[in-house]
């Protein structure tokens, strides 16, 4: 096996592993968004913000709101 032939297949095994990574995390929430907004309704029914959050501190807003 060529060095770079080696290098080339280590390089893409981290970058694949890097890639594995990230999808549950970031990329399964963009494409699955209309599930997460049900369980974040969910773990946050019954909490209220005021008594949460510290002095000061911009209030929580919906992670999958468009700016």
């Amino acid at each position: 096996m060529s060095r770079n032939l080696r290098t080339a297949l280590i390089f893409g095994g981290f970058v694949s592993v890097i890639g594995a990574a990230f999808y549950p995390i970031y990329f399964r929430p963009l494409r699955l968004r209309e599930e997460y907004k049900k369980e974040q309704a969910i773990n946050r029914a019954g909490i209220i913000q005021e008594h949460v959050q510290p002095p000061g501190l911009k209030v929580w807003s919906d992670p999958f709101g468009r700016k």
